[in-house]
């Protein structure tokens, strides 16, 4: 008989709300510039791309009301709040008038971003690795069904940071929307169950500091929290 020669790591699960239950998370795909004035604040032209996505490692994720240690070799962590989608159904080469069947529900989250990394990075046209996949790197809040919250078209999405308004808008500004994320993606790779897509952040985009507090709250979800030491 073959056995493993290290114990097998701990799947991520996130809670699931007002549910004993929880969701366990496969992979992380994050979209960028899916908001024009976003796009246009990171010095880019939001009318002339595609979507274009990245990842983070399943265990970046981290649920909502934690208190963190300040992450290592950044002095510019950023904010950025965004709807996820949790995949609870397989498939390839999805069409975007189909892509709703395979949308188990919907959380907020914050894709954390060192921006100083990440502008460095930019600068030398390497990848963003590091930039967005760090350890607990994106919060993200109770996962709501899509039977019980619909299909998350629109809704106010905002952030805070120590209670100041950072962030401001609307899902329904996203330039491409949840359906056409899904389309997008699968025809890139195989979405498979547990997978989580984070469709991209609003303008505003801002700094948190050590010791503060970001709240990101989106109409009709549980808020994704976090502190840092």
């Amino acid at each position: 008989m073959t056995k493993t020669v290290l114990p097998l790591p701990h799947p991520v699960l996130l809670p699931i709300s007002d549910s004993d239950d929880t969701f366990p998370v496969r992979r992380i795909f994050c979209v960028g510039r899916n908001y024009a004035e976003h796009a246009r604040e990171m010095g880019n032209d939001p009318d002339r791309e595609p979507p274009f996505f990245f990842t983070k490692p399943a265990d970046a994720a981290v649920r909502s009301g934690l208190t963190l240690p300040f992450p290592m070799a950044t002095e510019n962590l950023h904010h950025e709040a965004e709807l996820v989608i949790a995949i609870g159904r397989g498939g390839a080469h999805i069409p975007a008038d189909q892509a709703t069947d395979y949308i188990w529900g919907y959380a907020t989250g914050n894709d954390l971003t060192r921006r100083d990394m990440q502008a460095e990075a930019k600068s030398k046209r390497r990848p963003w690795d590091m930039a967005k996949g760090f350890d607990c790197s994106a919060i993200i809040g109770p996962l709501h069904p899509a039977s019980e919250v619909g299909t998350m078209t629109h809704g106010a999405i905002s952030a805070t940071v120590d209670g100041d308004p950072r962030q401001s808008g609307d899902l329904s500004e996203m330039i491409w929307p949840s359906d056409q994320v899904i389309a997008f993606l699968s025809d890139l790779v195989t979405l498979a169950p547990g997978d989580l897509i984070m469709t991209g952040t609003p303008a505003g985009v801002g700094p948190i500091e050590r010791g503060q507090t970001c709240e990101v709250h989106i109409q009709g979800l549980s808020p994704a929290i976090v502190s840092f030491d």
